[in-house]
């Protein structure tokens, strides 16, 4: 804050924005930060649409810059004045329309106002002015205008700008202050996302101050420079649905019945024919993600709030919605061939291999011109949601028998079959391959491996697994093993390096895979992993080239099928 205070020369804001001081001032009289935007449209829910001007790579990147570094002020001038942080949820870390939502839950009485042309209502003039005027900034004249030139498109703030929210939010705090002031003398909740203001209340004697209470608010609303919409306001009561930014909340938060079936019939026809539409235009694996995420994350507050702790075991039928699609993005419907270890340093040894080696291996992995690496292979990372929602675990045999479980007719009334059953509704198979790569401790019963082949029943195979390294399992699900070497006769992936990368020093410890080592003389997998990462260019991968040939071979073969 104090950084951003003390500069008054356009040079000195590019430094504290840690830009050349040539690129500013060509963005902002050789450029012109008009004609650096690409502007289209997206529907509403009313039919209407809302229009987006979005800020080519360049001035999207400064954009940025100046943006994180007003959310550092925003944060030091709540604390220091001691601002509820709790009013504004929109464009705010750790807030969403869920949280705005949970304060007015469970209300006798609701009421929505609606900002009339919001980002329009903030134009160049009034973004200079709060910079230069407001107490906690009192900018200089030319670093106002700097700030106002990056962040207007055509005279206001522009919807699609990364520097727009905090802009807002930082002009709507005064806003904010007052009316929150107006609301608590009727004993009325209030918080407001961007342009939609919430107030609520038990207070049954608030309906006889209704009127007096709108014409307070509307004053404030007309003096802070907004306007209110008033085909939007609404009052609701208890006994009718009540919604705050587009949840329902009269009791638990939730969403229309309608968003979830549209989202479980877009599921359904994606499944079936491999597309499906929103809003008449055709929509994307990861919006259909967004919308099963958006719906699990109410069911989780609700879960939460009464107490409940759900898990892999007890999902609901919401669940087990996002669970089958899921399965479907990841394992099913994958665009590039999915790799699965059994640890997650794993997928750091491989990557680092590939990029050593990328010469040889083009159809796995390829060299940009900036030096960067393309992957034409996947690594499955886990997380918490893929260990909520399909049991995957983070390490150990259970995660690839778990996988496997969902291919199989094995333990289906909590594993369903959901291969064979997109197989039977698409009419299609598989065509990208998932591959699991163990360790070769298939002679240790207590290792992963062998306990994945006893349950799979593969017994018959363990030969063919022993000679070739390699089975398909079923569909497009393969597994491997890394080689064995230097007469061993069971490997950890880590036993394919050589001795002398094994036995590197870092800060006077050395490397050990064993947990419970002293730290002050060794390190463990995750330095190592960093290491190999770091150092992909000196390190010795020719063991590891059995691996990558078996990768290859599977990933040809696919492609042929």
């Amino acid at each position: 804050m104090k950084k951003l205070m003390e500069i008054k020369t356009r040079n000195e804001f590019a430094d504290v924005l840690e830009i050349p001081r040539q690129k500013l001032s060509y963005i902002l009289y050789v450029k012109h930060v008009d004609e650096m935007y690409t502007s289209f449209q997206i529907p509403k829910k009313n039919g209407d649409f809302r229009n987006i001007n979005a800020p080519i790579e360049d001035l999207k990147n400064l954009q940025k810059k100046l943006s994180e570094l007003l959310w550092e002020c925003q944060k030091e001038i709540r604390m220091n004045n001691g601002i509820d942080s709790n009013m504004s949820h929109a464009f705010e870390k750790e807030k969403s329309i869920i949280t705005n939502a949970i304060i007015h839950r469970n209300r006798r009485i609701v009421l929505n106002i609606d900002l009339e042309d919001f980002f329009g209502s903030i134009h160049f003039g009034r973004v200079k002015g709060f910079f230069e005027k407001n107490r906690d900034f009192k900018l200089s004249s030319e670093v106002a205008t700097i700030i106002a030139q990056l962040a207007c498109y055509r005279g206001v703030l522009p919807q699609g700008a990364p520097s727009s929210p905090i802009i807002t939010n930082l002009i709507c705090n005064m806003i904010d202050i007052r009316l929150l002031k107006i609301a608590t003398k009727y004993k009325v909740n209030y918080t407001r996302y961007a342009d939609d203001l919430t107030f609520s209340t038990n207070n049954k004697p608030f309906l006889d101050k209704q009127s007096e209470f709108l014409s307070e608010v509307t004053k404030e609303i007309e003096r802070s420079g907004f306007k209110v919409n008033n085909k939007k306001t609404r009052i609701l009561f208890r006994d009718s649905r009540q919604e705050v930014t587009g949840l329902i909340v009269n009791e638990k938060i939730s969403v229309n019945r309608k968003y979830y079936k549209k989202s479980r019939a877009m599921s359904y026809q994606l499944y079936k024919s491999g597309s499906f539409e929103i809003d008449n235009e055709e929509g994307s694996v990861n919006q259909l993600e967004g919308r099963f995420a958006f719906i699990n994350q109410l069911d989780w507050y609700n879960n939460k709030r009464d107490g409940l702790e759900h898990n892999f075991w007890s999902l609901n039928s919401r669940e087990k919605q996002y669970q089958k699609f899921l399965f479907y993005k990841y394992f099913f419907n994958n665009n590039k061939p999915l790799v699965i270890t059994e640890g997650k340093t794993d997928i750091d040894y491989i990557k680092a291999a590939l990029k050593n080696l990328y010469i040889e291996y083009p159809d796995l992995v390829t060299k940009n011109s900036d030096g960067t690496f393309n992957f034409k292979v996947s690594f499955l990372r886990k997380s918490k949601r893929l260990r909520y929602f399909l049991n995957i675990h983070l390490d150990g045999a259970d995660t690839m028998k778990n996988i496997y479980k969902f291919y199989s007719d094995k333990e289906n009334n909590k594993f369903p079959n959901f291969c064979k059953y997109f197989k039977e509704l698409s009419g299609n198979i598989p065509t990208k391959p998932v591959i699991l790569i163990f360790d070769n401790e298939l002679t240790n019963k207590e290792k992963p491996l062998y306990k994945f082949v006893n349950y799979a029943g593969l017994n018959g195979l363990s030969q063919c697994i022993k000679e070739k390294l390699n089975t398909k399992l079923t569909d497009n699900l393969y597994l491997m093993t890394n080689p064995l070497v230097s007469n061993k006769t069971e490997c950890e992936i880590e036993d394919l390096f050589d001795r002398e990368t094994l036995s590197h020093e870092i800060n006077g410890k050395f490397f050990s895979r064993n947990k419970t080592s002293d730290n002050n003389k060794f390190y463990g997998k995750e330095v190592f992993a960093k290491y190999i990462s770091s150092n992909y260019r000196e390190i010795d991968f020719d063991n590891f080239k059995p691996i990558l040939n078996m990768l290859n071979d599977i990933v040809s073969l696919r492609k042929q099928a």
